[in-house]
């Protein structure tokens, strides 16, 4: 669930409205704030909290019925919760230590206490860690359809939370590199069918934005059973926590070894930044098995789009600790910018061709 990346997305616009957090409605960094706050607390003590969140249908501009609703909201609540905007056409009601079932009924007797002829907003409920997405939320027998832009990403609608133009520079980056990089790729393809048998590209499935799985794609540089063979390797892992990597690994093809110390067989990944699957710089994405196998506070790393390259990837690579690989995606999250990614992919260079780290 990314409510980090939520809220980011709603803070681009001020909600048009007169309701205030003097009256106890907080504005969207106020409401930002209390989010990350409860967030922290709640990867600490391992517990819970719930978000609802109210949309106007129309977004016309006019959202009279939300700030009603606002100060409906704020009778039902205790004083560990907060109300405020996240957007100008949304409502958030954050509820501590409470169960996703209680946030509904919570949601529907709110929505009950709206004037009559007033415009029902769509209604979301969400609970950290564990997302529950609802497809609708009955009130008095109508259906009362869910924000879809709030909603993790499923096969058939990705809605991708990058900004513009991180997104158009991925587009513009992957395709100019798959078209340039396109005779290499046949070399490197004619080498790993000639030295071993075997696909050319491996593919596995990784946790992306939010947890969403996704099909990764690498140039083969391991035995085809290379994944069966690993839990009998799982005793000579060299990486701390949930990561698995090791500098002799027997598995890797002697090919296989050069081109991973070139970084090379991380070059298809451009298809999927062009697919919008991945980004040029972001975390790199864990096999789904390790993220889930993660550490609470470390499910954070999720909150951004995975990456080809990584502050990870020009710090030592493999010389960190898995806690210390982790914080690095969550420094680079907090200071997510067009010149930290330009400033990343140029450092990305020289430790790629000094293969610092690389294993």
């Amino acid at each position: 669930m990314l409510f980090l990346k939520l809220f980011r997305r709603f803070q681009q616009t001020t909600p048009q409205c007169d309701v205030t957090s003097a009256c106890g409605i907080h504005p969207p960094p106020q409401m930002h704030a209390a989010l990350e706050r409860e967030r922290a607390r709640a990867d600490r003590n391992d517990s819970c909290f719930t978000l609802v969140v109210f949309s106007a249908v129309d977004h016309c501009g006019d959202n009279s019925s939300l700030q009603r609703l606002a100060n409906i909201a704020k009778t039902r609540v205790r004083c560990l919760d907060d109300v405020g905007w996240i957007g100008r056409d949304s409502l958030g009601m954050l509820l501590v230590d409470c169960s996703a079932e209680t946030a509904r009924r919570i949601a529907r007797c709110v929505l009950k206490q709206l004037p009559p002829g007033d415009a029902t907003p769509a209604c979301r409920v969400e609970k950290y860690p564990n997302r529950i997405a609802d497809d609708v939320l009955e009130c008095d027998g109508e259906q009362v359809t869910p924000e879809q832009d709030l909603g993790q990403p499923t096969t058939a609608m990705f809605i991708h939370p990058l900004p513009r133009w991180k997104r158009s520079l991925d587009i513009l980056s992957a395709a100019i590199g798959l078209t340039l990089l396109l005779p290499l790729f046949v070399i490197v393809a004619a080498v790993i069918r000639k030295s071993s048998p075997g696909p050319v590209v491996f593919n596995q499935l990784r946790s992306g934005w939010g947890g969403r799985p996704f099909q990764l794609y690498k140039f083969r540089s391991m035995d085809v059973d290379a994944e069966s063979q690993q839990r009998d390797l799982l005793h000579t892992n060299e990486q701390d926590g949930p990561a698995f990597k090791m500098a002799d690994d027997p598995r890797v093809t002697p090919f296989g070894r050069w081109i991973r110390k070139m970084s090379i067989d991380e070059l298809p990944q451009l298809w999927n930044v062009l697919k919008g699957e991945m980004t040029l710089v972001g975390p790199r994405p864990l096999p789904c098995a390790e993220q889930q196998a993660a550490k609470r506070w470390q499910q954070r790393r999720l909150d951004a789009v995975p990456g080809l390259t990584c502050i990870w990837q020009i710090r030592g690579r493999s010389k960190v600790s898995f806690a210390e690989w982790v914080r690095m995606d969550i420094e680079y999250i907090g200071k997510f910018s067009l010149l930290n990614d330009i400033a990343i992919l140029l450092a990305t260079i020289p430790a790629v061709l000094l293969r610092r780290g690389a294993k």
